[in-house]
């Protein structure tokens, strides 16, 4: 739980997060117990207002410049609060992993 603890704290660092969810989702690959490889990351923020998608993704990787050399994924979905609103607060669930045997 270190990266994904040093994730979560990075991110409150560096964006206005009105609500964020990060799942390990490394159990559902082929990845030893207790690994930290693959994460799910909801957030919502007023910081995306008016950004395109690829901005958003931008925000997030300028944020997790050091994590992400210690990760495999990050499935991101970004919303603004009006945006999370509209999906009621639901997010996409993830899919099953193809690889890996």
């Amino acid at each position: 739980m270190i990266i994904q603890s040093q994730i979560e704290q990075r991110i409150k660092d560096k964006i206005d997060v009105t609500n964020m969810t990060l799942e390990n989702e490394s159990h559902m690959h082929n990845v030893p117990a207790g690994s930290e490889s693959h994460f799910k990351l909801v957030l919502t923020s007023n910081d995306f207002e008016g950004k395109r998608l690829v901005q958003r993704h931008q925000l997030i990787y300028a944020a997790l410049e050091d994590e992400m050399t210690k990760i495999h994924a990050l499935a991101m979905h970004l919303y603004t609060v009006d945006e999370w609103a509209k999906r009621n607060q639901e997010s996409p669930l993830s899919p099953k992993c193809l690889g890996g045997e």
